[in-house]
């Protein structure tokens, strides 16, 4: 089974007083088993000196998501950034699996999730100051992303800069959009938390 079909993550970010790339890890919330890594292993040296500036939401980033045996499942790319984001999702072979598109003037963030035809799948939306999004499709909600959690993860948490996600167990198994979902998260925090 693929670690893309389970239905509940712990995201935990690294902590670190001068840290320019964004690293986190996922985690079973339930055991505390560590599923995959994420990491920003290629920083340009301008990118590095420009997180520490006011100018890091427009920076460039180029996230890893890989099994912790190494095997990478998803990539999260995105270019400079002035106004609003657009940011790409490929797979363990670097295919385009989709997008996400910001939305400009969302009142707590918002942006579209679109397939590699640049489709609407669904919209992530939510209030980023009390850390509750949902991906909604119509009605229906495909997952939601939280700061509680009342699980054996919550003994992990340390910080604001950790949360669960849970997606709806009747979205697909083995499909584009739970790497969509996944990558999305990354892209909370990077993007509308920056």
């Amino acid at each position: 089974m693929s670690l893309l079909n389970k239905n509940l993550f712990l995201v935990k970010e690294h902590i670190g007083l001068f840290k320019a790339s964004n690293n986190f890890d996922i985690f079973d919330p339930e055991d505390g088993t560590p599923l995959m890594e994420c990491r920003e292993p290629n920083l340009f040296w301008l990118t590095k000196l420009l997180r520490f500036t006011d100018a890091k939401r427009f920076t460039p980033f180029d996230i890893q998501i890989r099994t912790v045996s190494g095997e990478r499942m998803v990539r999260v790319v995105r270019g400079l950034s002035l106004l609003l984001s657009k940011v790409e999702v490929r797979d363990a072979n670097n295919e385009l699996v989709g997008y996400f598109s910001q939305k400009l003037f969302s009142i707590g963030g918002r942006f579209d999730v679109l397939d590699k035809e640049e489709n609407v799948i669904c919209t992530l939306e939510g209030t980023w100051m009390a850390w509750n999004f949902y991906f909604k499709q119509g009605d229906t909600t495909l997952a939601h992303v939280t700061k509680k959690w009342k699980g054996l993860g919550a003994e992990m948490f340390t910080s604001a800069d950790n949360y669960v996600l849970e997606i709806n167990p009747e979205v697909p198994q083995n499909s584009d959009i739970r790497k969509l979902i996944l990558a999305a998260v990354m892209c909370i925090d990077m993007v509308l938390k920056e």
